[in-house]
């Protein structure tokens, strides 16, 4: 069928049998519409004659779609779940705040304080994409990003959150436990490393192999290594005593602030590795959600504007330079 004769068919045509399609039932359909089954099936054949085929055939008392029924249900049920998505985009986006960042930082250092936004501005949506892409925030509907950001690195038009370090951490009871045999770098080796490995932004990334390289300490053979896809899963086995981690700020704030996890090594052994970044899309900023979910964050971010966690030496954290992938 060539353009000059593709027939130009009613969208609500088309949601007719979508739904006939879905339950092989013009009564259910006629239902689920709130119509009469006289009127579903008046629009099949309205559908079916402007297709010139036929859409469904019965058999057995049963309806069942034709191989074109079929071909027409699978880009129907595609095309309008998409449709719809945007317009229910379009009708709350109005009172909503979209925006993407890392599930490392969502999950560890965002998503719990999210009840508090919500309970400041109850008549604002939140939509969260998490993901370890860059993800393109016109392409994908969203207001803004929380980015990280290596130092040395430029992000046009980005706003600094918070800065990004990394420094080995553990459970008291571990260091408790291994207060003889975990006092510095060296003493590593003897220990099980829970490391964090993803794809960030196209390239690998390995917790461990940012901190050593930064602080350029020579990678040796630990005790044992356990590797992570998900950074709550690296402090769940923090938290059990399975081993020494490496810790992150913002992440891990309230985690070593109330002494769930504590860095064994102090001040002097703190790694700086840029930051996260607020980044908006193009006329996103001013939108009266957007601006409160920002405000918001800033707030949070300089209520976690803590020194680096406390050792037993209290010597300056070492500025360390950009790491080797992002």
């Amino acid at each position: 069928m060539d353009n000059r004769r593709r027939p130009r068919l009613s969208l609500d045509l088309l949601r007719g049998f979508r739904v006939a399609a879905r339950h092989l039932s013009f009564t259910r359909a006629a239902q689920e519409l709130f119509v009469t089954q006289p009127a579903i099936s008046r629009e099949i054949k309205t559908l079916e004659s402007q297709l010139g085929q036929p859409l469904f055939r019965r058999v057995n008392r049963a309806l069942q779609l034709t191989e074109a029924g079929q071909q027409l249900y699978r880009a129907t049920d595609e095309a309008l779940g998409i449709l719809d998505a945007a317009l229910d985009r379009l009708a709350s986006s109005g009172n909503a705040v979209a925006f993407t960042t890392t599930p490392a930082f969502a999950s560890a250092w965002l998503v719990p304080r999210l009840p508090q936004f919500a309970r400041l501005h109850p008549r604002f949506d939140v939509r969260l994409v998490a993901s370890n892409e860059m993800l393109d925030l016109e392409r994908e509907q969203l207001d803004l990003a929380i980015r990280y950001v290596p130092p040395g690195a430029d992000i046009p038009k980005g706003e600094l959150l918070v800065e990004y370090m990394q420094f080995p951490v553990c459970s008291p009871a571990y260091l408790r436990e291994h207060a003889r045999d975990l006092r510095t770098p060296d003493d590593l080796a003897k220990h099980v490393l829970l490391d964090f490995e993803i794809v960030l932004y196209g390239r690998p990334w390995y917790d461990w192999e940012q901190w050593l390289g930064a602080m350029k300490i020579r990678r040796t053979r630990p005790a044992g290594h356990f590797r992570f896809s998900h950074y709550d899963q690296v402090i769940q086995a923090a938290l059990d005593g399975s081993g020494v981690m490496i810790g992150k700020r913002p992440h891990l704030t309230s985690h070593l602030r109330d002494g769930r996890l504590v860095a064994p090594f102090g001040d002097e052994w703190v790694a700086k590795l840029g930051g996260f970044y607020i980044v908006h899309a193009a006329g996103a900023a001013e939108r009266a959600p957007v601006k409160a979910f920002v405000a918001w964050l800033k707030r949070e971010a300089e209520e976690d504007a803590v020194p680096a966690p406390a050792g037993k030496q209290k010597r300056a954290a070492r500025r360390s330079p950009q790491p080797r992938t992002p």
